[in-house]
């Protein structure tokens, strides 16, 4: 940055910049952690020299710090994993209710509120873009754009189909009803990726907003839906006042979309050529969730699985991200994990 050279181009400096701020939040948290196991071992040299009467208390202490600097480990080594392009970058989840009608529809509801409190837990932020409510109850579909350092890194291990297995409250006669629900999880794309959008390729519907049960939220046009052509992509935002910024914020979700396929259909091509199999992709189901006759979440890619359904449906979903995360997958699994309860 002190090179008589380096603000010529302040576009290009601004890059540097960014590298550099991300290189620093990668390597200052592994640096605090050295320091901290430095301070380790002169406890233990504290505990070795204490008198019987004050070990106690030291070893106390001692453990308790080792406890919290084994979870420390474990989040730096997580950490280290996301080195994906857009691993940084924010996430667009998207939630599409299966056929099923109003069953699936509440099961949207349901990871609806379940990614609410994942990223409320991780402390990202959330914008909601768009909520379709169902005609009896549920939502057919919701668009989230989870704001934070590596939200995308550690949400796209949702990609993929969720099966709800349960005994139906909407079922007069209490049988057994299994639901399905697609989650698709892209990287919000910065300006500096370029994404070519024709245009005339475009088709923008604009209309008035709605709310839970169809009423209008809106008196003007504020919602806009886009409909890129060739691709078939629909994007749909209307959570703003503005149709101004509701258009900006949908054509954000396009662009991220059709780079995000874009890389899909690359992603294929290698695969066919290398003979890879088993990619875990939009149509394949990841996780399975069983309340009645018993209470299970499976992670259908890596074995993970618990019997807290009610924590997991609460958003605690990180050891099946951290399972996922540690088995590179959908590339290079690594068959033996460790069942993370």
């Amino acid at each position: 940055m002190g090179a008589p050279t380096f603000w010529d181009s302040n576009e290009r400096a601004q890059k540097h910049i960014a590298k550099l701020n991300g290189l620093k939040k990668a390597v200052l948290p592994v640096v605090a952690f050295h320091k901290k196991v430095e301070d380790l071992d002169v406890m233990v040299e504290l505990v070795e020299a204490a008198s019987e009467g004050e070990r106690e208390s030291y070893a106390q202490e001692l453990d308790s710090n080792v406890t919290a600097m084994v979870e420390e480990l474990d989040a730096l080594e997580i950490a280290s994993f996301l080195t994906g392009q857009f691993d940084r970058n924010n996430a667009i989840l998207s939630i599409q209710s299966g056929a099923g009608g109003t069953e699936s529809n509440d099961w949207a509801d349901m990871l609806f509120r379940m990614y609410n409190r994942w990223a409320e837990r991780r402390g990202f932020s959330i914008e909601v873009q768009d909520v379709q409510a169902g005609d009896q109850a549920g939502i057919t579909k919701a668009t989230l754009l989870i704001k934070g350092e590596n939200a995308y890194g550690y949400a796209k291990a949702e990609r993929g189909v969720h099966r709800l297995v349960r005994i139906s409250p909407f079922d007069a006669n209490k049988r057994r009803h299994t639901s399905f629900c697609a989650v698709d999880v892209v990287a919000e794309i910065t300006e500096d990726v370029d994404v070519e959008i024709n245009e005339n390729d475009l088709r923008i519907d604009v209309y008035r907003s709605s709310g839970k049960g169809g009423q209008g939220v809106n008196t003007t046009d504020s919602a806009v839906r886009i409909t890129h052509l060739s691709s078939g992509i629909v994007v749909v935002c209307q959570n703003e006042r503005s149709q101004l910024k509701n258009k900006a914020a949908a054509m954000n979700v396009l662009k991220a979309r059709l780079y995000e396929k874009k890389q899909d259909e690359q992603r294929a091509e290698m695969d066919k050529f290398y003979g890879e199999k088993g990619e875990i992709g939009w149509g394949a189901q990841i996780r399975s969730y069983v309340l009645q006759p018993y209470q299970m979440v499976k992670d259908l890619r890596t074995g993970v699985s618990t019997s807290d359904t009610q924590g997991v449906l609460d958003g605690d979903l990180d050891r099946f991200v951290n399972a996922w995360l540690r088995a590179g997958c959908p590339r290079h699994r690594n068959k033996e994990i460790q069942m993370e309860e």
